[in-house]
């Protein structure tokens, strides 16, 4: 950093052809601006200016080494103000992890919506059911489901919640008479979700009756993604658990039908997780507010349709 300060110096010399001048002008003395100059011929080992009692006058290696420093010092200037830019005006590519449910049904619009309000953005949006390792996967954000998230050096938003519900096809009912107690789940064919945030052979129910613990037998099928899940119990393989925001415009349309529609599993997070809290870019603060406008907003609707 003392060689950008002498290049600034040297460029004022040069410029206002005075180490008086330069001195007022940056409130310094004679001295240092003279031992800024002196210091760069030194590392340099060229002589930048010829000095007499009544003039400078600069070296063609002093006009040469001028020229590059004012490009130097220009870029420099406009990188920060780029990075500072960052901080206040979206811009970039924004790279973005996240469970598959959960983009499909709703952060791809809120994807969609943001790139209209920042098309200076561009947004690589990513699905796995796995937590990655942001700084390694170069990701910016990343967006999960879970009770709780694990400790980690990571900064988390709560975006909403979500919960599960017990759904079947009305041609599956037809066919099977509906349980009216989680007891009575017994005598189903009862579809496993197996996914990060969900237990795969247990089923926590919730009701303001009270809580049941369901341990599914036999099960003709399982998968461990949320939209294959609703194909089969749409095709009337079974019951089975659905998020609410993957459930909620088949059991509108009459596609789907509640099961024991007292009870839904314990609620889940949706989190917003990103590296840092400081020096955040504009893109990820802004991409945050987009979700917890879009996605928080449509996750609260979904659950006082389905829950409250």
């Amino acid at each position: 950093m003392d060689k950008l300060s002498n290049m600034s110096v040297y460029i004022k010399v040069v410029e206002m052809g005075s180490f008086t001048a330069v001195a007022n002008h940056l409130d310094s003395t004679v001295g240092n601006v003279s031992r800024a100059v002196s210091a760069l011929e030194n590392v340099l080992d060229a002589r930048l200016l010829q000095r007499s009692t009544r003039r400078l006058s600069v070296t063609d290696a002093g006009r040469r080494f001028y020229e590059r420093c004012t490009k130097i010092l220009a870029d420099l200037e406009s990188a920060e103000a780029e990075a500072s830019n960052a901080a206040l005006e979206p811009r970039g590519t924004l790279r973005v992890h996240c469970v598959p449910g959960l983009a499909r049904h709703l952060v791809t619009g809120a994807v969609l919506g943001y790139r209209q309000q920042f098309p200076e953005v561009t947004v690589d949006l990513l699905l796995s059911q796995r937590m990655p390792n942001l700084l390694e996967d170069q990701l910016d954000v990343s967006i999960l489901i879970a009770r709780a998230l694990p400790d980690s050096a990571y900064v988390s938003q709560k975006i909403g919640v979500s919960h599960c519900v017990l759904v079947a096809s009305p041609d599956y009912l037809a066919r099977h008479a509906a349980p009216e107690t989680p007891e009575d789940l017994r005598d189903h064919q009862c579809l496993l979700l197996g996914t990060v945030d969900y237990v795969r052979d247990e089923w926590q129910l919730k009701s303001k009756a009270g809580d049941a613990i369901f341990v599914p037998t036999g099960p003709s099928f399982s998968v461990n993604d949320m939209d294959a899940m609703a194909h089969a119990i749409r095709e009337g393989a079974g019951i089975g658990l659905l998020a609410g925001f993957t459930a909620i415009d088949d059991l509108r349309s009459g596609r789907l039908v509640r099961v024991l529609p007292d009870y839904h599993t314990y609620e889940r997070n949706v989190y917003a997780v990103y590296t840092s809290r400081q020096f955040v870019d504009a893109k990820i603060t802004r991409f945050i507010e987009t979700l917890k406008d879009r996605v928080g907003s449509q996750l609260a609707a979904t659950a006082k349709e389905l829950i409250d």
